[in-house]
């Protein structure tokens, strides 16, 4: 998990799954796929559940289902997910 630095990465850019977008970024970024093998970090998400570690996978889910929290009209009511 990475370190919040400044005040702006608290807060973030302000569009919706924000930080669960930018925990999966680098969570990529510094896995064995792209540093060791040299791939790009969106081939390393097509076969996730293969080359990324377990917790690139679980944040690869918590995007998603924020994503779909976007678009549920019954999450409309009691907020989306951050």
């Amino acid at each position: 998990m990475r370190v919040l630095e400044t005040e702006e990465d608290a807060k973030g850019d302000g569009r919706p799954c924000y930080h669960a977008r930018m925990d999966l970024k680098h969570c990529v970024l510094e896995s064995d796929c792209v540093k060791k093998d040299g791939m790009r970090p969106q081939e390393c998400l097509r076969r996730a559940h293969e080359l990324l570690p377990n917790e690139c996978v679980q944040f690869k889910n918590l995007l998603t289902n924020c994503k779909r929290s976007l678009i549920d009209n019954r999450r409309r009511f009691r907020g989306r997910i951050e």
